[in-house]
């Protein structure tokens, strides 16, 4: 398989090409030779959240949530057994909506703890309301195969 993908470091927001196959390789950052998969969320600011949505071609699940939120902090352990699951498949990111307001505002997030998946820039489902890692882990999955706008991508 020749095709490549471009992945974006989490450690220096690097953008990456690294053939699809080796994906699985564990591999590392040609700038600051770090892990570009280290198996839990990522924390990220706006500018950060921008380059991993818009420059990754694996998808991207985000927690949109808020440090005074129970069902929030209830998921969060979930949340990071199932990065521990879904990467190098997908890159998960968390955005603080506290910290971080104005991505909640552009991004509509009514209710938290929100889950959404982009690919490619765009959004391609949102699922409400807290959730345990395997639902989290099958829900976006589920995605792969059901949602038209990543078709044959992954």
């Amino acid at each position: 398989m020749s095709e490549s993908l471009h992945v974006v470091c989490p450690n220096c927001n690097a953008t990456n090409r690294i053939p699809a196959a080796r994906r699985q390789e564990a591999p590392n950052c040609g700038k600051c030779h770090k892990p570009l998969f280290g198996g839990q969320p990522l924390e990220v600011d706006a500018a950060s959240f921008s380059q991993q949505v818009e420059r990754n071609d694996i998808p991207v699940l985000v927690d949109f949530w808020a440090p005074w939120c129970g069902p929030c902090k209830m998921m969060a352990p979930a949340y990071q057994q199932a990065a521990a699951e879904l990467e190098p498949q997908f890159r998960l990111l968390k955005v603080n909506t506290e910290d971080e307001q104005q991505l909640g505002a552009q991004f509509n997030i009514r209710s938290i703890p929100t889950l959404a998946l982009f690919h490619k820039g765009r959004e391609v489902a949102r699922q409400a309301g807290a959730m345990g890692a395997a639902d989290i882990v099958g829900w976006a999955q589920g995605q792969l195969t059901h949602s038209p706008l990543m078709e044959n991508d992954t």
